[in-house]
């Protein structure tokens, strides 16, 4: 292969990539969204500054992904923080695990994703909406919400998932020192909503070592939402630059 052709390519394997180029459409991505108070201090030991926490809550989300262009079907889960950032409200994306590995490649390679391996699933039990998930072969958390009780507005369903996502993106050197740590920013876009609903709902959080989504602990439900939409990832950029003071 010739040295102006591995500069094109995008990831590794060479004759073989992971994941291919975007833009990653998803059709038909279904979301459980919990959101929960939780314990505030615990909230300031885990969101880096430069962001703001903004209240005291976490969004647990569960998302089915069946049609994903160039990474297939997936289903994730992780906690979202709603945070400030110069005056700007979005969410900082704390924990994320799914079932997919070129989804786990390209989120943390071409991306800031803090994306890990884990079991999630989403599906209907009954009259309810079941979402779990289990790291290696224990459970991790369980949420649970009427199925379709009441309609949700489409402009508040669209808020939810339209917020400006926050991530941190660390890469390490060779010498073992960071080679790049930025604070990065990402929008979903394209977004169309085919339905949206609220209902009763429950979440059960786990102690993990390795998935300690339980040291946010659930305090009081707060809302909970279903929301069946398309959209488009949008194209992160970085909005803070760790190393540039050193």
């Amino acid at each position: 292969m010739l040295e102006s052709e591995v500069s094109k390519q995008i990831t590794t394997p060479l004759t073989a990539p992971v994941f291919p180029k975007g833009p990653y459409k998803f059709f038909n991505r279904e979301y459980l969204n919990i959101v929960y108070r939780t314990d505030l201090e615990a909230l300031k030991k885990v969101v880096p500054e430069p962001l703001e926490v903004d209240g005291g809550f976490v969004r647990f989300e569960m998302m089915a992904m069946p049609d994903a262009t160039g990474l297939g079907s997936y289903t994730e889960c992780g906690q979202a923080i709603p945070v400030k950032f110069n005056g700007v409200k979005g969410d900082y994306l704390h924990m994320m695990y799914l079932d997919n590995e070129p989804a786990i490649a390209v989120g943390r390679e071409s991306s800031a994703y803090p994306k890990k391996l884990g079991t999630p699933r989403l599906f209907v039990d009954s009259d309810t909406l079941v979402g779990t998930l289990k790291y290696g072969t224990l459970p991790v958390a369980t949420a649970t919400m009427g199925y379709k009780y009441e309609e949700l507005d489409i402009k508040e369903a669209y808020n939810q998932i339209s917020r400006p996502n926050f991530m941190v993106k660390i890469i390490q050197g060779y010498d073992g020192k960071p080679r790049i740590c930025e604070l990065v920013c990402a929008e979903n876009k394209n977004i169309t909503i085919h339905g949206a609903w609220t209902g009763c709902a429950r979440l059960q959080l786990f102690s993990h070592a390795l998935a300690p989504l339980a040291d946010l602990p659930v305090l009081e439900i707060v809302s909970a939402s279903h929301i069946i939409t398309d959209l488009t990832l949008g194209t992160p950029h970085v909005v803070y630059d760790y190393l540039s003071k050193n």
